[in-house]
């Protein structure tokens, strides 16, 4: 039987420096680190979504009222595009981004410790192992309104456990519907996470108190019956709206999703970081001193099967398992503690590793998204010699090779920023039946009005997800677009963009074309 949490601390008793205080406001304010330097958090998805948001704020435009459709309606799916309104119109929609994409790992990173305190009744010296997992891949590829549902499903997960541990029933079930609904329309997957969250805290709780685990798990699914009440909003979305969901079962993506959970730019570095906590947990099941709470490996357990279980496509919405590996990874290294009282000398060795760990996986991070940012600043000089309102086709060249194709694909959606500063068109929007705000009213545009229309590769390489960039360029609509817009591209024919005009360039190979010349001297 696996020892219960040791008590708290008798008052007065000094802390060690990890369950102090200054400890917590000093990790939090660490998460925030990666994404200060840059002006635009480069984030894969993000700047596709941006896009959304200046059509969301000023659709009225005449140049993208004749391109988009803006509609609001309730769905699961909801978080930053709520939040984005009333803050751009404050501070204007690039800051307005910027802090609400700071904010969500300084709420997840709370949201945990939050967490390992009302389990363990203090913080473990471990408990920095499981906090690089707050910039996971589901991040760094820009699933910010996911994301922002698994932050106030973290911090909602500490306080469902402190009111359960109070015994504050009632008053739990009266915020938790609220609350429920707000997780909901951030994001439905967000809501579901915390539902797997409580349900799993709820059968450990009542087996402890003495049920059965059958007896357990009834009581826990009747106590979870509070968080349901966006099962009416969901029927009411889902009815009529489509939306594939696909991809059962597919081991090979799931073990992907495991080994890039930590996917950034560096593929020894990453797979070592991924590496190094499953070292630390394989540790805590072996070494004497250390165990696993009950309530938390048991939660790691339900999301792991969760993750096993999920198809890759759930509603049109892609890498639906994808996005739960870091919390399966996170809630187990968060349940690593002490049998008895905290050992002085081994909690000080294993609070120094955690915390040297956590420091470099937040400077690679940080140096990562300053190498983006400052890729994005030489990019978007291209927006210089665009006029307002123009239409633009993009092609992001994908690497080929293994090595290239790791780090993650941050000019993907640059073409979003068109838009954003532009109010022009772009292709790189997304087409996901009955969970979008945005429809592309652009018909000229034909195939090349949606993702993945924007992603390119050479001409002999094959990928899922892309088409060869000689092709895409001979066969796109010119009647449809203002300019070409090459970003990074792989050698393409010279025969593709004849008759254009070239109006920028850079080294890389990136250029801008007009596509119909004008009395202009091009740009060599």
């Amino acid at each position: 039987m696996i020892p219960p949490a040791a008590p708290p601390a008798p008052p007065g008793t000094p802390r060690p420096w990890w369950e102090t205080r200054t400890f917590v406001v000093l990790m939090v304010l660490l998460s925030a680190v990666p994404l200060l330097y840059p002006p635009v958090p480069p984030l894969v998805d993000l700047l596709g979504h941006m896009g959304r948001y200046r059509v969301m704020l000023d659709g009225d435009a005449p140049s993208l009222a004749s391109a988009y459709e803006f509609q609001w309606g309730v769905m699961g799916n909801l978080g930053v595009d709520l939040a984005v309104y009333p803050l751009a119109r404050l501070f204007g929609l690039e800051p307005a981004v910027k802090l609400i994409v700071i904010v969500i790992p300084m709420i997840t990173t709370a949201g945990m410790l939050w967490v390992a305190r009302e389990v363990h009744h203090r913080l473990p010296p471990t408990v920095m192992f499981a906090l690089p997992f707050v910039y996971g891949h589901h991040f760094l590829f820009g699933f910010v309104n996911y994301s922002l549902s698994v932050a106030l499903a973290m911090v909602a997960f500490g306080l469902w456990l402190r009111l359960g541990r109070l015994g504050r029933y009632g008053l739990r079930a009266a915020l938790f519907v609220p609350i429920s609904i707000v997780i909901w329309l951030c994001h439905a997957f967000g809501w579901g996470l915390l539902g797997l969250l409580a349900f799993s805290a709820e059968v450990v709780r009542a087996h402890d108190d003495g049920r059965s685990w059958w007896r357990a798990i009834i009581r826990a699914v009747g106590q979870g019956l509070i968080l349901a009440v966006p099962l009416l909003l969901m029927l009411a979305w889902r009815e009529g709206a489509g939306g594939q969901t696909a991809d059962w079962f597919n081991w090979t993506n799931k073990m992907f999703s495991l080994r890039t959970v930590l996917r950034d730019r560096w593929m020894q570095w990453d797979r070592l970081s991924f590496f190094i906590p499953i070292v630390v947990f394989g540790f805590a099941v072996i070494y004497p001193r250390l165990t696993l709470s009950r309530m938390l490996t048991f939660t790691a357990l339900v999301l792991a099967v969760t993750f096993a279980m999920l198809p890759r496509i759930i509603f049109g919405s892609a890498y639906a398992d994808m996005r739960l590996m870091p919390f399966v990874l996170a809630m187990a290294l968060l349940a690593i503690r002490f049998r008895r009282d905290t050992d002085e000398k081994v909690g000080w060795v294993l609070a120094s590793l955690a915390l040297a760990f956590l420091l470099a996986r937040t400077a690679s991070v940080t140096w990562s998204l300053k190498l983006a940012s400052d890729e994005y600043d030489r990019q978007l000089t291209a927006l210089d010699r665009l006029p307002v309102g123009a239409r633009v086709v993009s092609f992001v060249g994908l690497g080929c090779s293994k090595d290239s194709t790791w780090p993650m694909w941050r000019n993907a959606h640059l073409g979003g920023m068109v838009v954003v500063r532009r109010l022009g068109f772009s292709n790189d929007h997304w087409n996901v039946e009955g969970a979008k705000l945005l429809n592309v009213t652009n018909e000229a545009a034909g195939a090349w009005k949606y993702d993945p229309s924007n992603l390119v590769v050479g001409d002999l390489c094959p990928a899922r997800f892309a088409r060869p960039v000689s092709w895409m360029l001979k066969n796109f609509p010119r009647e449809g677009f203002d300019y070409v817009w090459l970003i990074n591209p792989p050698p393409y024919d010279p025969a593709t963009v004849a008759g254009m005009q070239k109006v920028w360039g850079l080294a890389d190979g990136s250029a801008l074309y007009r596509i119909r010349p004008q009395a202009a001297n091009p740009v060599p």
